[in-house]
């Protein structure tokens, strides 16, 4: 059976994060976006645990966990979390994010004993612990080795481990010795496996893509995920097939162009400077406005550390493919200010009504069959999101890149709504923040 899963979200004790972002919310969310497995995120902290606790029931001992009062929902969850370790490499400081992963709640309890000696858990979602990356899978793995440990977004400028303020050129460098129990990496929204292909050293970790997200909204939660071929639901399956990278279980990955994301080329948001890597480089790195350093790209990073062309494919490879959330399909179609907007709920549930959730509108719907419900022109969308037939203004220094799905007739622009995942909503005006009782 096919199965999605988003492993890596959080939960409303993280910083800039949606107070109603709750299991009940994120269950319901996830099971109309096509998810079959989503991560609880931020395990660590305690508040949160209590709520996983009190809220969730192992199914059939398969170390996923459903809905105490929705135990018929197709929705299952992970225990999983995200931690920020902060420390000195040869005179530096860094800063690296890592997703765990664990098969239960009393595993989960037993890392947050543990972690809790090197830093506040209660302060947020993501903690922040003064220790080592080796150091934290040393700890992850003594209570567990059925726990699973992997970099978190690994090419973002800040808090990655090929961070281009505070990362590392070496996978190797960052984990020590505890590399050889690394199997796996999260590409983030600013790179693909294309751009990790280049790079022979990552030939052994299997690619990992979820959203990351902070709300539960259809356009944040599953806009990245892992598409697994599975003959049953259980933690171990998973993560064997991970540690494996097993291409007949670990089908494909759902990313966003990396191009969308808001660190894919170097730039500087202040002064509206946007550069590929090799103007970027003529340029030594500095604004050509104001002369402060640019925010390097991720573009411009890979580029520094592969050793291959683009366009290589390592053999074994699990594939990928490119899409767009369909509320920011919809909305760029009808020229909508926001994806929360009322028209655009209107289509995107009609579509959900016919179809039964968005990945199979996005992943499997006919053309024909779309139209015979919806304008024609959201379906041509649709299946050009599909085939990859759009265009991408790149993003850069924290703004997101846009994608133009009609570009011959320079029209249908989608754009990521700023601010703080959707706790505040912004486009050219005021949005007002709506609930889900507006809209079913």
């Amino acid at each position: 059976m096919r199965v999605i899963a988003d492993l890596h979200i959080h939960g409303r004790y993280s910083r800039a994060t949606s107070s109603d972002m709750n299991l009940e919310r994120i269950a319901r969310l996830s099971k109309m976006k096509g998810l079959t497995i989503v991560g609880t995120g931020d395990f660590t902290h305690p508040k949160w645990l209590y709520e996983i606790k009190n809220s969730l029931v192992e199914s059939d001992g398969s170390g996923l966990y459903k809905l105490i009062d929705m135990q018929d929902s197709s929705i299952y969850f992970m225990i999983t979390g995200e931690v920020s370790t902060v420390f000195e490499f040869e005179g530096k400081t860094k800063r690296v994010h890592h997703v765990i992963l664990t098969p239960s709640i009393e595993v989960a309890e037993q890392i947050n004993d543990r972690l809790s000696r090197y830093g506040d858990l209660e302060a947020d979602g993501r903690p922040t612990l003064n220790m080592s990356a080796a150091h934290l899978v040393e700890e992850v793995l003594e209570v567990s080795r059925d726990n699973m440990v992997f970099p978190a977004h690994a090419w973002t400028p800040w808090f990655s481990v090929f961070g281009a303020f505070s990362g590392f050129d070496r996978i190797d460098d960052c984990y020590q010795d505890m590399t050889k129990y690394i199997y796996a990496l999260e590409t983030g929204l600013s790179s693909d496996p294309p751009m990790n292909w280049r790079l022979s050293s990552l030939d052994r970790f299997t690619l990992l893509s979820n959203s990351d997200s902070h709300s539960y909204w259809p356009w944040r939660i599953g806009r990245e995920a892992n598409v697994f071929e599975l003959d049953k639901l259980a933690y171990r399956d998973i993560i064997d097939s991970i540690r494996r990278k097993d291409v007949s279980i670990i089908k494909f990955t759902i990313e966003t162009d990396p191009a969308y994301g808001k660190y894919h080329w170097t730039g500087h948001r202040a002064c509206g400077v946007s550069l590929p890597p090799a103007e970027a480089i003529k340029l030594n790195g500095k604004c050509p406005v104001c002369h402060k350093t640019l925010t390097k790209g991720v573009e411009q990073r890979v580029e520094e550390l592969a050793d291959r062309p683009y366009g290589f494919r390592p053999a074994g490879s699990p594939g990928y493919i490119h899409l767009l959330p369909l509320s920011e399909v919809i909305s760029a179609v009808i020229d909508a200010s926001s994806p929360n907007s009322k028209t655009v709920w209107s289509i995107y549930n009609t579509l959900i009504s016919r179809f039964g959730d968005e990945y199979t509108v996005l992943l499997d719907a006919d053309f024909d069959d779309i139209a015979k419900i919806v304008d024609p022109i959201v379906a041509e969308a649709i299946i050009r999101v599909r085939e990859g037939r759009v265009k991408v203004i790149p993003g850069y220094d924290g703004v997101y890149g846009k994608i133009i799905i009609f570009p011959e007739e320079g029209r249908g622009v989608a754009r990521e709504v700023e601010g703080s995942e959707d706790v505040e909503q912004k486009t050219s005006g005021k949005v007002k923040q709506r609930s889900l009782t507006d809209f079913f």
